[in-house]
C-alpha cells in the first residue's frame, strides 16, 4: 500500500503543511485549531477539483431520468423474466452512454486521498515521518487537540496510548462518537434528500435502488468503520459530508431534476415570482380545471332520521303514482269500448275494448246452481 499510494502521501502531506503554515500566522502552531483547519482545508480543496466529476454525476443522473419512460417499457414487458429484463436495461444503458453508477464518482475518486490521510495521521500516531511531515511538524502535530482529543487517537485505543498523546479516554471517547453519530447522520440526510426530493419516484430503476441502499449502507458503513479512524480521518470525512450535503441542497434547488418533488416546488416558486411564463394553452387547461372544480358540488350527507324520514315521505307518493295509473289504464279502456260501440273502425284498440266486453259480460253472468245445491 505504501509503496502504491507512496506519491499520494507526499501531496496530502505537503497540502496539510502548506495551509498549517497558513494557518500558524493566526493560531499557535501545535493547537487543534491550526492543524484542524489544515485538514479541512485539503477537504475543501479536493472537493473544489472534484466538481468537473460532480457536473459528470448530475448530468448522468439526467439521463437516467430521461431514460425512465423506456426503462418502465422493459420492466412491463419482461416483468416475469428478470434476467431478460437486466439484459435489457444494460443493453438500453450502453445504447444512450449512461452509467447508473456515476452517482459514485466523487466518492471513489476522493478515496486514495482518504486512504492517503488516514495513513499520514497513523504515521503520527506511532511517532514516525512521513512524507513532509519532519520530526518537528510530528512533534507538533502530536500535541495537537480537538476538543480534548489528539488528531491520531482513535475509539478504539488503548488508555495507555491514549495517555502517551496527552489525552484522556472519556474526551477521547466522547468526541469520537459524537463526530461519528454527526458524519451518519448527514450521510443520511443527504441520500434520503436525493430520494425524496431529486428522484421522479413514478418509474423503479436499478439507479432509485441502489441509491436507496447506499440510504441505509453508508450511515452504517460509517458508524462500524468510524471506531476505527484517526479523529483527523473523522475530521475530513466530516467535512466532506457538509460539503456533500450543501453542494447537493444547492443544486436541488436551483437544478432540479424534472418529474421530481424540488422540480414542481421550483416552477411554483418561480410562478410566484413571476418569473416562469406560462404559454396560452396551459392557462386556459388550468383555469378550466379549476372552474371545474370550483362548480362541481358534492352531494349533501344526510343523517340516518332525514334519511328515514325521507323514505316514510315516499310511500304514499308511489301509492299514489300507482292509483292514477290505474285510472288512467280504466280511462282507456272505456274510451275503447265508447269507439267500438260508435261503429268506429276496428283496430287495435277496437279488439282490445271488444275483448274487454266480451270479459265483463262473462263476469256478469252467473252461473246456474247444481240441483243438489238448492
Amino acid at each position: 500500500m505504501d509503496t502504491i499510494l507512496g506519491p499520494l502521501y507526499y501531496a496530502v502531506s505537503w497540502i496539510i503543511v502548506q495551509f498549517h503554515s497558513f494557518y500558524s500566522l493566526v493560531f499557535d502552531p501545535n493547537s487543534g485549531a491550526a492543524w484542524g483547519l489544515s485538514i479541512v482545508s485539503l477537504v475543501v480543496l479536493i472537493r473544489i477539483c472534484l466538481i468537473p466529476l460532480f457536473v459528470k454525476q448530475i448530468k448522468s443522473t439526467r439521463n437516467m431520468q430521461a431514460l425512465q419512460p423506456k426503462m418502465k417499457a422493459i420492466q412491463e414487458r419482461y416483468k416475469s423474466d428478470k434476467q431478460r429484463q437486466s439484459e435489457e436495461m444494460m443493453k438500453l444503458y450502453k445504447e444512450s452512454g449512461t452509467n447508473p453508477l456515476s452517482s459514485c464518482l466523487p466518492i471513489l475518486a476522493q478515496s486514495p486521498f482518504f486512504i492517503s490521510l488516514y495513513q499520514v495521521l497513523s504515521h503520527i500516531a506511532q511517532n514516525k515521518t512521513v512524507g513532509f511531515i519532519d520530526p518537528t511538524l510530528l512533534a507538533s502535530a502530536q500535541k495537537a487537540h480537538i476538543f480534548g482529543a489528539p488528531l491520531a487517537a482513535k475509539f478504539m485505543d488503548s488508555a495507555a496510548k491514549i495517555q502517551s498523546l496527552g489525552a484522556s479516554v472519556t474526551d477521547v471517547r466522547v468526541v469520537t462518537v459524537i463526530m461519528i453519530v454527526l458524519m451518519s447522520a448527514s450521510q443520511f440526510y443527504t441520500q434520503r434528500q436525493l430520494m425524496t426530493k431529486n428522484v421522479d419516484l413514478t418509474v423503479k430503476t436499478p439507479f432509485m435502488q441502489q441509491q436507496k441502499m447506499l440510504m441505509y449502507v453508508f450511515p452504517v458503513m460509517f458508524a462500524v468503520f468510524g471506531i476505527n479512524f484517526p479523529v483527523g480521518v473523522l475530521v475530513y470525512w466530516l467535512t466532506t459530508n457538509v460539503w456533500t450535503m450543501g453542494q447537493q441542497m444547492f443544486v436541488i434547488r436551483r437544478n432540479p431534476t424534472p418529474g421530481s418533488k424540488a422540480f414542481t416546488e421550483r416552477q411554483e416558486r418561480l410562478r410566484a415570482q413571476g418569473k416562469l411564463v406560462e404559454s396560452p394553452a396551459e392557462v386556459a387547461a388550468k383555469q378550466a380545471a379549476e372552474e371545474a372544480r370550483q362548480n362541481r358540488q358534492q352531494p349533501k350527507r344526510q343523517t340516518k332520521a332525514k334519511r328515514q324520514t325521507g323514505t316514510a315521505a315516499g310511500a304514499p307518493s308511489t301509492s299514489a303514482q300507482n292509483r292514477t295509473r290505474a285510472s288512467s289504464s280504466a280511462s282507456d279502456t272505456e274510451a275503447s269500448q265508447d269507439d267500438q260501440g260508435k261503429g268506429g273502425t276496428p283496430g287495435k284498440g277496437g279488439a282490445s275494448g271488444s275483448r274487454n266486453t266480451k270479459s265483463g259480460q262473462r263476469k256478469g253472468q252467473q252461473r246456474p246452481k247444481h240441483p243438489s245445491k238448492k
